[in-house]
C-alpha cells in the first residue's frame, strides 16, 4: 500500500519553499502559541480537513470523533509559546526542554505512549571559491513528537522546511492514512535525502581541491588553510548524519506501538540511504587526508629543491672567493703577482673551475 512512498518524498524535494505556504498569517495572530505557529492542520482517513483551528480545539476535533491526528508544525518557539502545546499534548518536560533550546544530538526517546525523535538538517552553502573561512555546511534541527492522534514537528534554523513534504503527503492520502508514524517517517526519508544531496555538492569541492593541490608540482595551488576549512566542514555534516544510524535502526528494527508494523519496514531503507552517505562522508575525509598529505609532501619537496639550488651556487661561489681571498692577501712574495698573464690565468682557472661545478650539479640535478 506504501510502495511508493520514495516517489512521494522526492517529489517532496521539489516543491515550493517554506512551510507556511499555504497558511493565512491573519490566522498567526489568532493562535494562542503565536507566530511560532506555521501550521495546525487535521487530518482524517488522509485527507486534510478544511478549516482554522488552534492547537486545543483541533485536538478537540480528532479525539472528538475518534479518528486522524493533528500536525502541528511550529518554528523556534519559544518556552512560553510551547508551554500550552506542551501542556496540552501532555508532552514530557525534558523533550519539551530539548525541542526548545535545541542544539541536540539526534536520537529517539520513548516517553510513555509519545516518541520523541530529534533529526539534524543540512544545507550546503553556495559559493564562488573555497577559501580558509568560508562556510560549506549550514546544520539546523528538526524535533518530531510522535503521539496516538498527533504529530508536532518543531524547526530550528532557516532551513529544513517541510512545506513541500506536506503537500507532497497530501496528494497521497493513502500515506498520510497509515497514521502519525507516516510523517515520521517521510521526514526522515527527506532529511535523509538532503544528506546525499550536500555530500555530493561537498564532494565537488573535494575535487577542486584535489586539482588545485596536484596543478602544481610545489604544492601553491592550494592553501593548506583551505584543506583544514573543508576538513572541519565536513565533520559539521559527520556530526549531524553519523549519529542518526542509531534512532533509524530503533525505528527499524523494535516494535514500538506508535510506529506502524507497515512503516517499520521503510526505515530500514531510510538506515540504509544514511549508511551510504556516512559511507561518503568517511571516504571524504580519508581523501582529504590523503591530500592533505600530499600537500605538505609537495610543499617539503619543493624546500629541498630550493635548498639544493641555494647549496650549489653557494658551492660555485666558493671557488672565486677562495681564489680572491687568497691574492687578497697583502705579501711581498707571491707567486705570479708580476707576471704578466698571472691575471688572466687565475679568471681563466675561476672561469673553468665554476663551469665544472656548474656542470655537475646539472647533471646530478640538482640545478
Amino acid at each position: 500500500m506504501i510502495g511508493n512512498l520514495g516517489e512521494v518524498f522526492r517529489r517532496a524535494r521539489r516543491g515550493p519553499v517554506g512551510d507556511g505556504a499555504r497558511v493565512d498569517l491573519s490566522h498567526r495572530a489568532r493562535e494562542p502559541l503565536g507566530s511560532a505557529v506555521v501550521n495546525c492542520v487535521v487530518y482524517r482517513h488522509g485527507v486534510r480537513r478544511e478549516g482554522r483551528y488552534s492547537a486545543r480545539d483541533a485536538i478537540s476535533r480528532v479525539r472528538g470523533r475518534r479518528g486522524g491526528f493533528v500536525w502541528i508544525g511550529l518554528h523556534e518557539p519559544s518556552e512560553g509559546e510551547f508551554a500550552e502545546v506542551a501542556e496540552l499534548f501532555g508532552l514530557h518536560p525534558l523533550a519539551v526542554e530539548d525541542a526548545v533550546h535545541a542544539h541536540q544530538r539526534p536520537k529517539v526517546e520513548r516517553y510513555d505512549d509519545t516518541l520523541f525523535a530529534v533529526l539534524k538538517t543540512v544545507r550546503y552553502v553556495e559559493h564562488t571559491e573555497l577559501t580558509d573561512s568560508s562556510e560549506v555546511v549550514d546544520t539546523g534541527e528538526i524535533m518530531v513528537f510522535v503521539g496516538p492522534d498527533f504529530v508536532i514537528t518543531v524547526r530550528h534554523g532557516g532551513h529544513g522546511s517541510l512545506g513541500p513534504l506536506r503537500e507532497a503527503l497530501e496528494a497521497s492520502p493513502e500515506q498520510l492514512a497509515m497514521g502519525p508514524s507516516a510523517v515520521l517517517h517521510a521526514i526522515a526519508d527527506h532529511v535523509v535525502d538532503h544528506y546525499l544531496d550536500v555530500a555530493a555538492a561537498v564532494r565537488d569541492d573535494v575535487d577542486a581541491i584535489e586539482s588545485a593541490v596536484f596543478s602544481d608540482s610545489r604544492g601553491r595551488g592550494a592553501n593548506p588553510g583551505q584543506i583544514y576549512q573543508l576538513k572541519r566542514e565536513l565533520l559539521e555534516l559527520r556530526r549531524a548524519v553519523a549519529p542518526l544510524d542509531g534512532p533509524l535502526r530503533l525505528l527499524a528494527e523494535t516494535e514500538l506501538p506508535m510506529v506502524d508494523a507497515e512503516i517499520r519496514r521503510y526505515f530500514r531503507n531510510v538506515a540504509d540511504h544514511l549508511s551510504r552517505v556516512t559511507e561518503q562522508i568517511n571516504g571524504y575525509d580519508m581523501l582529504i587526508d590523503s591530500i592533505l598529505q600530499a600537500n605538505l609532501a609537495q610543499v617539503t619537496v619543493a624546500q629541498n629543491e630550493d635548498m639544493r639550488k641555494i647549496t650549489a651556487w653557494a658551492a660555485i661561489l666558493a671557488v672565486p672567493t677562495m681564489v680572491c681571498g687568497v691574492y687578497g692577501m697583502n705579501f711581498d712574495h707571491m707567486p705570479e703577482l708580476h707576471w704578466r698573464f698571472g691575471y688572466p690565468l687565475v679568471l681563466a682557472v675561476i672561469v673553468t673551475a665554476c663551469y665544472l661545478i656548474h656542470r655537475g650539479f646539472r647533471r646530478n640535478g640538482w640545478l
